[in-house]
């Protein structure tokens, strides 16, 4: 039996879960609706016998918190392609399937989203075991979830008859419907013979090339020659840029999936969210007798159907009186929607951008391969800053043009780097950086350091620094 390839798509960014998705920080990296990320509860989705190593696709930004997780999923990947800019699902699908054909001619890929909740593994592994068999003789396989309310943020998959959304194996599609308006998904729900589009595929990596040829030709060069001239880099393969940026965005739906014949469609019966808006995470949540949803350090006084998010240590949201409400709280912005209005949270994000607020993007703990930062305070001429860094890791020698700064040891013990000078600082003890002084700050430790920086200056972006060295490879 030839194996099967998870091929988790994590490079997405979007905001519809703002603020505690950004796009910098989006939410297949987040916790919730459990102890686990939704990318480490995709990685052990699929950690079964018969089940290779995931491939993943992600984009720069992303690449070492990808590998981050991974590690904490005590899960090594098959491979990890970056794509150099987001063209969609078709292009990175179509690099997985050659990417893997150049190593396992027989691959069979399961193709998935990285955001999404399932949690009853086994069900959906016997679901992709029910289907195997078609793909193994050539066909695409897409998977449909038995809807239960009439959602209009998904598109469906029509089928013949109501039987076949019950069936417990592959069903002939009879056409494809986009994301309706209420009035058209009540009607369909009532018809009974639709399913949700999951995203989720299945299909041998000849079958969904032998598409390609057929149905979106043109995408195959350019992206053949993206894998092709791909750079092996820290165990990342990174797609070349330049013919990566000559293919079209489109998704595979409207490349190959809308046009195929050989398309058959798995129904599953299981639970399944995108997590699509806060209303979804309300209903994934555990909620109490009255609908209300806490996590955090959230209180709720006589609320109803409401959902209270704190996710920030030592910042208490307490909601009284409340009925369809969610609010989120984080210690740079907050969110507080009618729960039937979540969906509306790209506007709030758009009149964030217009106001050139950074909080519309950017997360409050930037992640980098060493650890993270947060700012902690930001003036006119200072912040002030707390750095995590990993045991064993260092950040880049570097310089600034605008800036000084003072690093206080707060755990662990840090190896400085001034100029020709090396030191270890540990807990308690301080050190200064004058402007322009080439340094760099390493953990030599077995537990993580920590440090508070202080800054000052005219000018105090992150683009102000000139790496010299960097163990991660960024320019």
């Amino acid at each position: 039996m030839p194996l099967l390839y998870p091929v988790l798509l994590a490079g997405g960014s979007g905001t519809r879960l703002w603020p505690l998705s950004r796009k910098s920080y989006p939410k297949q990296f987040s916790r919730l609706t459990g102890d686990e990320t939704l990318f480490q509860s995709s990685v052990r989705r699929f950690k079964a016998p018969g089940y290779a190593p995931p491939l993943v696709l992600t984009n720069e930004d992303f690449r070492f918190i990808v590998i981050e997780q991974l590690a904490a999923s005590h899960t090594d990947a098959s491979g990890i392609l970056i794509e150099p800019e987001g063209r969609n699902t078709a292009p990175a699908i179509l690099a997985a399937a050659i990417w893997l054909l150049a190593r396992d001619p027989d691959a069979v890929m399961i193709v998935a989203p990285s955001d999404h909740v399932i949690p009853d593994d086994t069900e959906f592994r016997a679901a992709i075991d029910a289907a195997l068999p078609r793909a193994l003789a050539g066909d695409l396989l897409t998977f449909g979830i038995r809807p239960d309310r009439p959602e209009t943020g998904y598109g469906y998959l029509e089928l013949a008859s109501p039987d076949a959304c019950n069936a417990s194996e592959p069903q002939p599609l009879t056409r494809f419907v986009e994301k309706p308006d209420l009035a058209a998904a009540e009607t369909l729900l009532a018809a009974g013979n639709v399913l949700w589009n999951a995203g989720i595929f299945l299909f041998t990596a000849r079958a969904i090339l032998e598409a390609f040829r057929a149905h979106a030709p043109e995408l195959i060069p350019p992206v053949e020659a993206a894998v092709a001239d791909a750079k092996d880099d820290l165990g990342f393969s990174r797609l070349a840029a330049d013919p990566w940026s000559q293919v079209d965005d489109i998704s595979v739906d409207y490349a190959i999936m809308e046009r195929a014949k050989n398309l058959r469609v798995m129904p599953y019966s299981g639970a399944w969210s995108d997590l699509g808006g806060w209303q979804a995470v309300w209903q994934e949540s555990e909620a109490d007798e009255t609908g209300t949803a806490l996590s955090g350090e959230a209180y709720a006084i006589d609320c109803r159907d409401t959902l209270l998010r704190s996710e920030t240590p030592g910042l208490r949201l307490v909601g009284i009186g409340l009925d369809d409400i969610v609010a989120v709280a984080m210690h740079d912005a907050v969110l507080v929607a009618r729960k039937s209005q979540s969906q509306r949270v790209r506007e709030a994000v758009d009149l964030l951008k217009a106001e050139g607020a950074a909080q519309a993007t950017t997360f409050p703990r930037d992640h980098r391969p060493w650890g993270w930062f947060e700012s902690l305070i930001v003036g006119q001429r200072f912040q002030v800053k707390r750095i995590h860094v990993k045991p064993g890791a260092a950040l880049s020698l570097q310089s600034h043009h605008h800036r000084s700064e003072h690093w206080i040891v707060v755990e662990g013990t840090a190896k400085v780097t001034i100029d020709d000078e090396v030191k270890l600082v540990t807990e308690n003890q301080s050190v200064y950086l004058p402007l322009g002084a080439v340094h760099r700050m390493e953990n030599p430790g077995k537990v993580p350091m920590v440090l508070i920086e202080v800054q000052t200056g005219v000018y105090l972006g992150e683009d102000d620094i000139i790496r010299y060295e960097d163990v991660y490879s960024r320019t």
